[in-house]
C-alpha cells in the first residue's frame, strides 16, 4: 500500500518531543500557525497546509502520550471521499528520539487518480520539511 514516510532523530527524549504535539499551541509552532485542534480521541481539527490554498481536517484517532499522534487526513474541497490519514510516532533510542511522519491511506480516498496525489505528497514531504520545523522547536527548547 502506498505511503508517504519521512523520519529524523531529535536528540532529546520522547518526553521533550512530545510536549510539541500534547497541545494546541505546541502544534502551532511548527505544524501551522493557523491550526486549531481538539486534542483528545474523536477531537476535530483543522488548518491551512503550507502550500497556503489547501485546507486540511480531521479529526485525532489515537493519542498516545510520549509514543504517537494520529489524524485522520482530508483534503477540504477535494475530489476526496474518505480521509486518508497522518501518523506521527516517537522512539526513544538512547537519549534521543525517532520521530516518524507518515501519510497513509491513499488508495482509499475515493479518488480515481488517487495515485496523483501520493505522488504530489511525496515531493511534499520534501518541500515542507515539517520535521525539520519539529526538530528545530524542539532544539530551542532544550
Amino acid at each position: 500500500m502506498p505511503h508517504v514516510m519521512r523520519a529524523i532523530e531529535i536528540k532529546a527524549p520522547p518526553r521533550a518531543v512530545w510536549r510539541w504535539l500534547a497541545s494546541e499551541e505546541a502544534l502551532r509552532a511548527w505544524l501551522s500557525p493557523s491550526l486549531t485542534i481538539d486534542l483528545q480521541v474523536g477531537g476535530a481539527y483543522r488548518f491551512q497546509g503550507p502550500d497556503g490554498e489547501t485546507c486540511i481536517s480531521g479529526v485525532v484517532l489515537e493519542l498516545f502520550s510520549e509514543a504517537a499522534l494520529i489524524l485522520s487526513w482530508m483534503e477540504e474541497g477535494s475530489d476526496w471521499v474518505h480521509p486518508a490519514r497522518l501518523v506521527i510516532t516517537l522512539t526513544p533510542i538512547g537519549g534521543c528520539t525517532r520521530v516518524e511522519l507518515g501519510h497513509d491511506g491513499f488508495a482509499g480516498i475515493g479518488k480515481a487518480a488517487w495515485r496523483s496525489t501520493w505522488e504530489a505528497y511525496e515531493r511534499g514531504a520534501d518541500r515542507h520539511k515539517v520535521l525539520e520545523a519539529l526538530a528545530s522547536v524542539v532544539a530551542v527548547d532544550a
